[in-house]
């Protein structure tokens, strides 16, 4: 059986998602952005795997575009967490927003190429 791309993205996403939340929450003694990011971060797979039990392709797309949605969200906390005056991640936040980015752009691929298939 063939790796499905998507789902080890976003399971790893997450691990480090949660890593980087419990981290910052140690570090800087902050939890209302650190939590943010963890549960939009952590939702991004959770949609992904559970639109591999959709029972319709309306279901599937579904899923798929919440899971979208959460990326976005996710993008704005991890960005919002680098501008702000908790510095100290700075390297790391970038390093998870490439990884967001490019969950984003296989989502988005993933979305187009499901919704022209009908």
């Amino acid at each position: 059986m063939a790796k499905n791309i998507v789902l080890e993205k976003s399971l790893q996403f997450s691990l480090k998602i949660i890593s980087f939340g419990y981290e910052f929450q140690r570090l800087n003694k902050e939890y209302i952005l650190s939590k943010q990011v963890i549960r939009s971060g952590t939702s991004i797979g959770a949609n992904i795997h559970e639109a591999q039990g959709a029972i319709s392709k309306p279901d599937f797309n579904n899923k798929m575009h919440i899971s979208l949605k959460e990326s976005k969200e996710t993008l704005y906390w991890l960005k919002l967490m680098s501008l702000s005056d908790f510095k100290s991640k700075e390297k790391q936040i970038d390093l998870l927003i490439k990884d967001c980015l490019e969950l984003n752009h296989i989502l988005t691929a993933i979305l187009i190429k499901s919704k022209s298939q009908g």
